[in-house]
């Protein structure tokens, strides 16, 4: 234990922030950094798959229903070696390790953010669609202002728990020499040589952390979206005494 105190006090800067100013950036900077862009990039994505997926129309649905089918039926691995090898080809020119698994991430994760939120459409009542269309509101306008803001408030616990999972992902980043967290943890065991259990165990920690915190995050969330239902289940169903009048009927 008192060694990994040592490896932690002499090496806090490369695990926090990699060889910044002198040279990349990394550590678990560079891990959130990764992990927040992928999931503010694959998020419109992963909205409009959702939509395409209950889409009526079968040649709208049908693409997006293989594009998540196969992303989620791969490897990670394998989407991450696709994406090194393919985008250069495409583009021309060689990318960084960081954006190769930027992409990947946010392709990747698209897939898997897209059933969260067609399973919060799917969940909320079927009337809220027709009472909008009864309305005068078309199918889109519906989507947009009445059925997705209900879906993605119920949707927030998943898609917090969806961004510990592409926290621990970042870790594959390592075998493309992304400047990340388990990048920064191998550079200290290369230093020292005879300690890896210590470097990897700061290592561990340090994720379980993150990932712990985070879990009770969306926990919280998830039981304060439960007691808003219940409270307003239990205000809008409660039935009046009988014998009692209300104000506006009292006898004059």
């Amino acid at each position: 234990m008192l060694d990994m105190f040592n490896i932690l006090y002499d090496n806090w800067a490369l695990f926090l922030i990699g060889q910044y100013p002198e040279g990349p950036l990394g550590g678990l900077l560079n891990t959130l950094i990764l992990s927040a862009l992928a999931l503010l990039l694959a998020f419109p994505l992963s909205l409009m798959l959702a939509v395409a997926r209950i889409s009526p129309y079968r040649l709208v649905r049908l693409p997006a229903t293989v594009w998540v089918y196969v992303l989620r039926g791969i490897p990670l691995l394998m989407v991450i070696f696709w994406t090194y090898f393919l985008v250069p080809l495409l583009i021309g020119r060689n990318i960084s390790g960081f954006t190769t698994m930027l992409c990947t991430l946010v392709i990747y994760q698209s897939a898997y953010l897209s059933e969260i939120v067609r399973g919060g459409i799917q969940a909320l009542p079927a009337g809220q669609m027709e009472a909008s269309r009864a309305l005068g509101l078309g199918y889109f306008r519906t989507l947009l202002w009445v059925i997705l803001p209900q879906a993605l408030y119920n949707a927030l616990p998943s898609l917090i728990s969806q961004f510990v999972s592409i926290i621990k992902e970042t870790t594959l980043g390592y075998i493309i020499n992304v400047q990340e967290m388990t990048f920064a943890a191998n550079q200290v065991n290369n230093q020292l040589l005879t300690k890896p259990f210590q470097v990897y165990a700061i290592l561990a920690l340090t994720y379980f952390c993150l990932c712990y915190g985070l879990s009770r995050v969306a926990t919280a969330m998830e039981h304060r979206i439960a007691r808003k239902r219940a409270g307003q289940s239990s205000g809008t169903g409660q039935p009046t005494p009988a014998g009692t009048a209300s104000l506006s009927e009292s006898p004059r």
